[in-house]
């Protein structure tokens, strides 16, 4: 069956006059306009993954003398030049470094960096300054200045992060697109979903709950008619994580009309014995990361997606007590994809022989200048009206 015929003939198609004429306008994308429609996907390694022992100055007799424990031997490692190395838990991402599919950004941070888990996690939702508390992320504020449904930018998680939070429009969260629409179908949602009068919406504080379930009603039955268009056979890692991204990669490929998807893997908040339990982590990811790329390649998708990692700051360079790093500053930030303009080693190393006063590195990429570029270069938009700032745009994309 064609897809255009398939929808024609769902629920979705027979529905959707249910819902008021400011929600109709949703609509799948055919083969034709596939090509050359630019996604986005951001993972965060929340906790904050250590980057001296994922991309390793392997060559630095700082880092051996400072972490006895756990610096990397050149065996542990694979080789990037001479001086740097990944982490060997990362072969799938050597992979595709080594074919010109990644660009590794040195020290990214921002000024009078904060250590607490939360706090920075918000100041990189958000992209804030340290001392700014924003309400919004800059994905939700991506939504409110540029887009006209909330399933343009997907969170793949039970709960929405505040990245993807606007003033006007929300993201949505879903990490079953069948639960999700079969929730949304139950008597009481789906009665004031379909009900909801004009006056209704137009209400201050209700207004905008009735709004917001209204949307989400709607994006349920548009997502999940939409993903069953393509299912993998691509071999994902039986993780939660593998299975984020097989579901990403299941809407990008269907046609689903999302620029932005979210990810993210847990876990990287290691005081202790640190080694073993970030080589897992990484190796989880690195293998997600892999079938994805292999899944987008197969389908003529990976050209037009770039896909960010970050973690909300780096670690201590020298090695606790316990076997394990505390919490530091700046990090390396990966970039990957099929259309990139600078590859491989984007800037300067980090310098461990010039440390803040805390024993952390220096920043010398703000944050804000990647997701200025891929706002502004990417996607096209206007960055500064959705960052709030002028930032220095780089030049991968």
């Amino acid at each position: 069956m064609k897809r255009r015929d398939f929808l024609k003939q769902s629920v979705f198609a027979s529905g959707i006059t249910l819902v008021p004429s400011f929600l109709k306008g949703m609509e799948f994308l055919t083969p034709e306009q596939l090509s050359g429609y630019r996604n986005v996907i951001i993972i965060q390694l929340s906790g904050g993954n250590d980057g001296l022992n994922s991309i390793i100055p392997i060559s630095n007799d700082i880092y051996h003398s400072v972490r006895p424990v756990l610096a990397k031997k050149k065996e542990e490692t694979l080789k990037i030049t001479d001086d740097l190395a990944f982490n060997d838990s990362l072969k799938p991402i050597k992979s595709l470094y080594d074919k010109g599919e990644v660009c590794i950004v040195n020290n990214v941070g921002y000024p009078n960096p904060n250590r607490s888990h939360f706090r920075s996690t918000d100041i990189w939702q958000t992209a804030s300054g340290s001392d700014q508390y924003l309400t919004t992320g800059w994905i939700g504020r991506y939504l409110d200045a540029n887009c006209q449904n909330p399933y343009e930018a997907i969170e793949v998680d039970k709960a929405l992060s505040l990245t993807l939070k606007g003033k006007k429009m929300n993201g949505i969260a879903v990490s079953n697109p069948n639960l999700l629409y079969q929730s949304t179908r139950e008597p009481f949602f789906k009665d004031i979903a379909v009900n909801a009068q004009k006056e209704m919406l137009d209400e201050d504080n209700q207004g905008y709950l009735y709004k917001t379930m209204l949307e989400t009603y709607s994006s349920a039955s548009y997502i999940y008619e939409t993903s069953k268009i393509y299912t993998t056979n691509t071999e994902y890692p039986n993780t939660a994580f593998g299975n984020n991204l097989k579901g990403i990669a299941n809407f990008i490929i269907s046609g689903l009309k999302s620029r932005v998807f979210y990810s993210s893997l847990g876990g990287f908040d290691s005081h202790v014995n640190q080694m073993n339990t970030q080589d897992r982590l990484l190796k989880i990811y690195a293998e997600g990361i892999g079938a994805l790329v292999e899944d987008l390649k197969k389908n003529n998708r990976f050209k037009d997606t770039l896909i960010l990692t970050f973690s909300e700051f780096g670690r201590r360079v020298k090695q606790n007590a316990s076997r394990g790093t505390d919490h530091g500053t700046a990090n390396n930030v990966l970039l990957i994809g099929g259309s990139l303009k600078k590859q491989g080693v984007y800037n300067e190393l980090p310098n461990l022989a010039d440390l803040d006063k805390s024993g952390d590195l220096k920043y010398t990429v703000d944050f804000r200048s990647i997701y200025a570029t891929i706002l502004g270069n990417w996607l096209q938009v206007n960055d500064k009206t959705v960052l709030n700032n002028n930032f220095k745009k780089l030049d991968f994309i």
